[in-house]
């Protein structure tokens, strides 16, 4: 496998905001649409990408939440859509292939943290449910208006969490026994492999695909794990406060996948791993979880993942 995972120099670093990587960038007539872009680092990516121009539509399970949060950010329009449920995101794709659209960027960007065990739809996994399938389905269904932007990206926010499982082929669904945080990282190893094959599919169409660790971040992520398991992880102190100066702000946070969506350093590329605003080397070792593991890149890997996900969504691109 050639590995294209080196550092480009794009300026930028770990404390860049979003709001910084789109100075000078003019979004005016592009439509971008990005999943749980209400909340956390979701909704920073849409006011950072509505400031620069862009109009954003925001799929949201909760629209009513989605309005407010959204209320003060020009540029933007709210949909229904559960990335657990396929039928609402194949309801969601007709509505919105019916206005004749394109979509210029498509920031994958939803997803839930070491929750406890769910399952949805057919008897799914929910973090490889939710994370995954959900966004594969939805992509697949909005494949016509990605080929008509005539030069589209799509971004799958991954995590440094994958570096905690590869793809469990023996037991994708987590039938044979439940660990929550092995359950997040095979989904978040499904994010990054999603973008290498669907990169490898859409380079032809100008479709481009990337994705990414955003970081440490203090969000609404978190809401299945306890205070006190965060104190112990050093994340927060006793009162509730941040702890760990590593952890970024929501708006440093969100500048990755911003940056991953309309760098024009990445013109030409695709199907890369970035962290801290600029493409991620390959994993150092297995002790430290930085850069990229080898299995989130694996081509092989990724065409297998691919076949499974249409097998279980019943969505080809057309």
């Amino acid at each position: 496998m050639t590995n294209a995972q080196h550092k480009i120099g794009s300026g930028f670093g770990a404390r860049s905001t979003a709001a910084e990587v789109l100075d000078g960038i003019d979004l005016s007539g592009k439509l971008a649409l990005v999943t749980g872009g209400y909340s956390g680092l979701g909704l920073e990516t849409t006011r950072a990408l509505a400031n620069a121009g862009a109009h954003v539509v925001v799929p949201a399970r909760r629209p009513a939440d989605a309005e407010a949060a959204l209320a003060g950010i020009s540029g933007t329009e709210v949909d229904e859509l559960d990335l657990a449920d396929l039928a609402s995101v194949e309801a969601f794709a007709r509505r919105f292939l019916a206005t004749g659209r394109p979509v210029d960027l498509l920031i994958a960007n939803a997803g839930i943290m070491a929750a406890p065990e769910r399952r949805v739809g057919p008897g799914w996994e929910s973090h490889f449910a939710i994370c995954h399938l959900g966004h594969h389905a939805l992509v697949s269904r909005l494949w016509p208006a990605l080929k008509a932007a005539g030069g589209a990206r799509v971004v799958s926010v991954s995590s440094s969490g994958h570096h905690s499982s590869p793809m469990r082929w023996d037991d994708v669904q987590f039938e044979r026994g439940y660990d929550r945080w092995l359950a997040y990282g095979q989904a978040k190893t499904a994010n990054a492999l999603f973008a290498v094959w669907l990169d490898t599919l859409g380079a032809e169409h100008g479709i481009r695909a990337f994705s990414l660790h955003p970081g440490a971040i203090l969000t609404p992520l978190q809401r299945h794990l306890r205070p006190e398991e965060m104190v112990e992880r050093g994340w927060i102190d006793e009162h509730g406060n941040q702890a760990d100066p590593d952890f970024k702000t929501p708006e440093q946070g969100a500048a990755t996948q911003v940056w991953a969506a309309t760098s024009p350093m990445l013109d030409g590329m695709g199907g890369l791993y970035c962290e801290d605003c600029d493409v991620a080397e390959l994993a150092p070792d297995e002790g430290e979880w930085v850069g990229v593991r080898p299995y989130a890149i694996d081509p092989g890997e990724a065409a297998r993942l691919w076949k499974l996900s249409g097998d279980l969504t019943g969505t080809v691109l057309a």
